[in-house]
């Protein structure tokens, strides 16, 4: 379309910050027939098909071909606006991701325990692993136990003496071997608390979906409470 009135020509980066401006603001896209006017700072009045770079820090109506106006551009940001918009448009990005996986989540959680002795049998055998590795630390302390025995019996024989290297050797050896054991049953039973927690707020979460609270829904209130 021709210029009703003759402008500067637009510059390729002036196009590109009204285009984001257009894109932050979702103003009306442009279509085929539509006129931009506007008023400059220094007053003159400006209307082309296509966005106006001496108005880029103003208002632009955008006109149908018959006059009627169809829709506005806002101004362009300024970097310090664009910033602040970017910035919040990572957030609300971030926080449908989280929405997203929290639904799924939630989905997934539904299937694998559509009940709760379902749920149950589930915690049961992973402490039963956790029992098993505590059971055989257990028995692993007894047998040391045994083979300490005879040691013990041989440093009698040197009471008030320096113990023989070799069994100096030994005997550390086996105490060494008893501390291994004894933190392992204490990280076994750390290990059940966990489990048991993570069981405790998994199992509140599907109560609430079995009783028909829709998947994702606490992430979405964790996320509003948190504004």
């Amino acid at each position: 379309m021709r210029h009703f009135r003759l402008h500067a020509v637009v510059p390729c980066a002036a196009l590109v910050l009204l285009a984001g401006a257009l894109s932050h603001a979702q103003a009306p896209a442009p279509r085929l027939g539509s006129i931009y006017s506007c008023t400059t700072p220094d007053g003159r009045k400006l209307t082309s098909d296509r966005p106006i770079a001496d108005c880029a820090s103003r208002e632009q109506r955008i006109l149908n071909s018959d006059g009627s106006q169809r829709g506005v551009l806002p101004p362009a940001m300024s970097p310090e606006e664009r910033a602040v918009a970017e910035a919040n448009e990572r957030k609300l990005a971030l926080e449908r991701a989280r929405q997203a996986d929290a639904v799924r989540r939630d989905r997934n959680l539904m299937t694998r325990f559509p009940t709760e002795d379902v749920h149950q049998r589930a915690r049961e055998a992973a402490l039963d692993d956790i029992k098993t590795a505590m059971r055989s630390s257990e028995s692993r302390i007894k047998s040391l136990a045994v083979e300490r025995k005879p040691l013990l019996d041989e440093a009698e024989f040197y009471k008030g003496k320096a113990l023989p290297p070799k069994l100096k050797q030994q005997l550390d050896a086996n105490d060494v071997a008893v501390e291994a054991q004894r933190t392992l049953i204490e990280n076994q039973k750390a290990e059940m608390v966990r489990v048991n927690k993570n069981y405790d707020a998994e199992l509140a979460r599907l109560k609430r979906l079995w009783a028909g609270a829709a998947p994702g829904a606490s992430e979405k209130s964790a996320s509003a409470a948190s504004r």
